[in-house]
């Protein structure tokens, strides 16, 4: 029988306060900490934003577009360490020196999932790396992601801005074992995100511009 993940937990000053499990953690909305890490990548003609689409099996915002890749930090452990989550999610192996810190964010998010509710306060550290890897390259984590988009960063900071209602999108989805599939064309609404403010994806995505 395997465990529940143990998070480290911290009061709204974020002083260490105890640990506690992942879904007490959600569910009484403790603060907590977390890694987030976009990537771009440059063509000729533009900088692309990549993005993950959420596995709907997820116990917050299933099925939803999200960071490139992102992962809480279990007990005990640093931002160095949850830099993992690159190589588990996307098979992406770089070192945390070569992440460019963007900025830190402190979230409160809430929703519900198949009828329970969750109240997801997060204290994140942002971070960006331009990657040259086109997307048929990654190896994608089953389990953790449904798929990996990109699209250009310029229409991306549109589409939170309000200029424009949609985009479209290159993506792949996973086949399970590593696999992907063929490239695909999608369009996307900045509904179907996280729903964070919409500031924050404007800040990241303007960071993301100079990185």
């Amino acid at each position: 029988m395997s465990t529940e993940e143990q998070f480290d937990i911290y009061n709204p000053e974020g002083e260490w306060i105890g640990t506690a499990p992942r879904s007490e953690v959600h569910a009484s909305g403790y603060w907590h900490k977390s890694f987030h890490c976009w990537l771009v990548r440059d063509t000729n003609d533009d900088r692309m934003v990549l993005f993950q689409k959420r596995v709907s099996s997820k116990d917050t915002f299933p099925s939803c577009f999200d960071i490139t890749a992102a992962g809480h930090l279990s007990a005990g452990e640093t931002l160095e360490d949850a830099s993992r989550e690159l190589e588990e999610e996307l098979g992406l192996v770089v070192s945390y020196s070569q992440l460019t810190p963007l900025l830190e964010v402190k979230e409160e998010l809430h929703g519900e999932v198949h009828g329970v509710p969750f109240l997801d306060r997060e204290i994140s550290n942002v971070f960006g790396l331009n990657s040259s890897l086109p997307l048929h390259e990654y190896r994608l984590q089953h389990s953790e992601v449904q798929g990996l988009y990109e699209a250009p960063l310029s229409e991306m900071l549109d589409l939170f801005q309000g200029k424009v209602k949609e985009v479209q999108t290159i993506g792949i989805q996973s086949l399970g074992e590593g696999k992907a599939s063929e490239l695909f064309a999608e369009t996307i609404k900045a509904e179907q995100f996280v729903s964070r403010p919409f500031s924050y994806y404007v800040s990241i995505f303007e960071k993301l511009k100079e990185l």
